[in-house]
């Protein structure tokens, strides 16, 4: 299965709002539990949230559900509320290697338990929350085969470290390009997509599309989003093209056709493996 392009936050608590995040096009929704619930809503966040997923199925829409972080004593009654109506997967905030190990071990007691496919919900790493997890970001590799991807926040690690994330022409400063950056590398050493983190501005769409695009030509597979609105813009630029998928289709079959080759010519300009991984890469295919 591939990786969702787009994924709309929604709190958990609200019904209206879980209603139109069916209706916005994205190709997963996140039952947030966390941020966007307050303490005392939690336990009908947790309600609505299992109920949704009784009622919603995958063939519609993929749905994940984020937790709250394993340090904060309460992502074991959010994984025991919602577990049994089979989410795709978890989205785990403020992670180390080490907590999508234990997220791991508790997704399977919990399958068991009831009766679910043992390792069938995935894992989304949000794997740059504090400082911490960013010195930890080189060992994702073999964490769990359950991990989909890795995405980055600059919210809270400037919350963490106590700055703006933004410079004053809008643009990540410093310590912000380096998570992001990061992040990339870190999904690629770990064999899993990259996603960008959310877009704030949702009243800002030339904004968006452009740290969409920028997203898209350094690496990653999709994005996160704080609303309807957003969710077009992601979605169009993270899907092949049709000229990139004739591309991707050309340089498939020049290697198909000579399997021995280290490079080849096509269209005038030369090709060599990287291009064919690349390739594949854009049309869902396996590496070769």
């Amino acid at each position: 299965m591939s990786v969702p392009r787009s994924f709309l936050f929604v709190p958990a608590d609200s019904e209206r709002k879980l209603a139109h995040g069916l209706e916005s096009a994205a190709d997963a929704l996140i039952l947030d539990l966390e941020d966007s619930v307050a303490a005392a809503n939690r336990p009908i966040a947790r309600k609505l949230a299992r109920e949704f997923l009784d009622a919603h199925r995958p063939a519609k829409i993929a749905r994940y559900v984020r937790v709250n972080p394993l340090a904060s004593g309460l992502a074991l009654d959010d994984l025991a509320a919602t577990i049994a109506g089979r989410p795709d997967g978890i989205l785990l905030p403020k992670c180390t290697p080490d907590d999508v190990r234990t997220l791991d071990h508790y997704l399977s007691a919990f399958e068991a338990a009831a009766g679910n496919p043992v390792g069938a919900a995935r894992i989304v790493a949000i794997a740059t929350e504090t400082a911490e997890a960013v010195f930890a970001l080189g060992h994702y590799k073999g964490a769990s085969p359950r991990l989909e991807a890795i995405t980055w926040g600059a919210e809270d690690l400037s919350a963490c470290i106590g700055g703006s994330n933004r410079t004053i022409d809008g643009a990540y400063d410093g310590p912000y390009q380096l998570a992001r950056s990061l992040c990339l590398l870190a999904a690629a050493a770990a064999g899993v997509a990259a996603l960008d983190t959310i877009y704030t501005d949702f009243r800002d769409p030339a904004g968006l599309a452009a740290e969409c695009a920028a997203a898209r030509r350094s690496g990653f597979a999709g994005k996160m989003a704080i609303h309807p609105a957003q969710i077009a813009a992601i979605n169009e630029t993270f899907s092949t093209s049709a000229a990139e998928r004739d591309w991707a289709q050309k340089v498939v079959a020049a290697f198909a056709a000579n399997p021995d080759a280290g490079t080849l010519a096509l269209d005038g300009k030369m090709i060599d493996r990287p291009h064919l991984v690349l390739a594949r890469r854009l049309l869902g295919l396996p590496p070769a």
